[in-house]
C-alpha cells in the first residue's frame, strides 16, 4: 500500500514536467472562464452562489449538478483524455485514479471555487 502511494505521489509531481504541461495552465483557465460566465448568469437570474446552494438547496441539487456538469463536463473529459495521453507517453501503463484526480484538480476545482464569488461580485456591483 505504501509503495502505491509513493508511486502515485511521484507520478503526480512528475506531471508538472515533460510533455503536455500546457494543460496545467489551459484547463484551469477554461474552467474559470466557464465559471465566470455561469456565475454572471446566476447573478442576473437571482440564484444563490453555486457551491453554497449545492449544500443548502437539496431540492434543486440534481438540477444544479446537471447544469454545472453541462458547463464543465467537456473540460473535465478533455483533462482525463490528456492525462491518459500523458500516461501513455511517459508511464509504462495507465492509472485511471490518477487521471481522475488530476482532471478534478484542473477542471472541477477551479470551476467550483470561482463561480460563487463571481455571482457575489456581480450582484454587489449591479446593486450599487
Amino acid at each position: 500500500m505504501e509503495d502505491h502511494l509513493t508511486r502515485m505521489l511521484e507520478d503526480l509531481v512528475g506531471r508538472f514536467h515533460g510533455p503536455l504541461t500546457f494543460r496545467f495552465i489551459l484547463q484551469p483557465i477554461m474552467a474559470i472562464l466557464f465559471a465566470i460566465r455561469d456565475g454572471y448568469k446566476d447573478a442576473k437570474s437571482g440564484k444563490a452562489p453555486y457551491f453554497y446552494a449545492l449544500f443548502t438547496s437539496p431540492g434543486h441539487r440534481r438540477e444544479m449538478l446537471r447544469e454545472g456538469w453541462k458547463s464543465v463536463g467537456k473540460i473535465f473529459i478533455l483533462a482525463v483524455i490528456l492525462d491518459l495521453v500523458y500516461q501513455y507517453i511517459v508511464l509504462p501503463r495507465f492509472f485511471p485514479v490518477e487521471a481522475l484526480l488530476i482532471s478534478t484538480a484542473l477542471a472541477l476545482v477551479p470551476y467550483l471555487i470561482v463561480r460563487g464569488p463571481v455571482n457575489r461580485v456581480v450582484r454587489r456591483t449591479v446593486r450599487s
